[in-house]
Parts: structure tokens; sequence; C-alpha cells
């Protein structure tokens, strides 16, 4: 009776932690849903590409024409505008909100700076904040690229290694991460180069150029490069697809064998 007991008490545990695995999975996958969406949402479409252009425009066109304080108005007003039309047209409100609070702050910086310049000072420290992290995971050997798209759209586990293992995949992904981190490092030196120079129609020219245009470009090269990889990983024998990064695997597995023979 008590191997029967410990056997349906085997066999309950058993159960409990399959449901416990499938619970996490689901959870896992209602993450990866929900990041998605919100990254869809903070694109926002040739709307956000507006959204992200407008002010700026609005704001160069009347400080040139009335000067800083009603530039300064008119780029607030304008963001406002926009951010009420996609509210009332029940549309994502993420990327519109957080192009208002740019904007504020925007507008915040040359108020206090009493120079037009001082509109386009937050996004060149957006520039270099943003490519700090990018540049130190490829330090680590972590890219932050490979981390956003192995939780988004893991690659298929071949048991063994993780995917910064597999050397293909580490590869793309550190290249992805690169042109990431160059992206945001280009952005930043050119518009404070501009910033030098007081050129505030050309600040707002490379903001608008550097900004979705050069994003989407260094996008679809990130895309191209990962998705070359994971297609020759997912073509590649189960042998070759493991990539291995360390050499203690055979030796483990040839010892084992030594051990099991003298036995």
């Amino acid at each position: 009776m008590r191997r029967l007991s410990d056997v349906l008490r085997a066999d309950g545990g058993a159960d409990k932690r399959a449901a416990e695995g499938a619970d996490t999975s689901v959870t896992r996958a209602a993450l990866r849903e929900t990041a998605r969406a919100q990254m869809t949402a903070s694109i926002g479409g040739w709307q956000g590409m507006l959204i992200a252009a407008l002010p700026p425009v609005v704001f160069v066109i009347v400080n040139t024409a009335s000067g800083l304080r009603p530039a300064i108005v008119a780029a607030i007003a304008t963001g406002i505008i926009l951010a009420t039309y996609r509210f009332a047209r029940k549309q994502p409100v993420q990327q519109a909100l957080s192009g208002l609070f740019g904007v504020l702050i925007a507008a915040l910086i040359a108020a206090r700076t009493g120079q037009a310049r001082g509109y386009f000072l937050f996004g060149i420290w957006q520039s270099f904040i943003y490519a700090v992290p990018f540049g130190v995971s490829v330090l680590v050997r972590r890219p932050l690229v490979g981390v956003i798209w192995e939780f988004l759209d893991p690659t298929p586990d071949d048991g063994a290694r993780p995917w910064y293992r597999r050397r293909g995949l580490l590869a793309a992904y550190m290249i992805a991460t690169l042109i990431a981190t160059s992206l945001f490092l280009s952005r930043g030196i050119v518009q404070a180069t501009l910033y030098g120079d007081n050129s505030t129609g050309w600040l707002a020219f490379a903001r608008i150029v550097m900004g979705y245009p050069l994003s989407i470009v260094a996008l679809a090269m990130g895309y191209w490069v990962v998705r070359r990889a994971r297609a020759r990983l997912a073509a590649s024998p189960p042998a070759q697809s493991q990539d291995v990064a360390e050499h203690g695997t055979s030796g483990d597995v040839a010892s084992a064998d030594d051990g099991a023979a003298q036995r």
C-alpha cells in the first residue's frame, strides 16, 4: 500500500508540474502578445510619422515668422491637436501622448534657454542615451536586439544551447544591435553639430530625415540579417545547428562513456 500511495503521490506531483508548466507557457504567450501590441501602438504607422514630424516643422516656421514665444505656443498646440484627433477617433494614443510629452519638454527647454535651437536639445540627449544600452549589450555579448527578439519570437530550442550560445544567431543579433547603436549615435552627433552651429532650420530637417525614414532603413537591415541567420539555423541539421561555443560538451560525453565502460 505504501508503494501504491507513493506512485499515486508521484503521479499527482507530475500532473501538478505539468499544469504549472502549461500555465507558465500561457502567461509567457500572453506577455508576448501584449508586448507586440504595445510596440505596434508605439510606432503608430504614417500617423505616427506625422505626429513626430509636424510639431518641429511648425516650430521652425513660426519661429522664423513671429519669434520664439509664438513658435513654442504653436508647437504645443499642434501636439495637443494631434493627440486630441487620435483620441476622438478612438485610435491608439500612446504615440500621440509620448510625442506630446516630448514637445512639452522641448518647448520648456527652448523657453528656459531663450533660444530656438534649445527645442531640439532634448532629442539630442535622447539619441545618445538610447545608444548606451544598445552599445553596452554588445560589449557584454547579450545584444539588446536579441533579447527583445527572443522574447517576442523565441527561436526553437535545440535542447542544449540558448540563443546567445549559437554563434551564427549571436553574430546576427550583434550586427543588428550595432546597426541600432550606429543609428542613435549618428543621429545625436549630426544634430549636436548642427546645434553647435545654431542651424535651427537644418536641425528640424535632420530630425525629420534621421527619425522615421532612417529608422525604417536600419530596421529593415537588422531584420534581414536576423531572418537570414534564423533561416540558416532552421535549415541546418541538428548536429550543426547547435553552434557549440564551448568545447566542454564532447569531452563530457566522452568522459561519461569511459566511466560507463569501466563500470
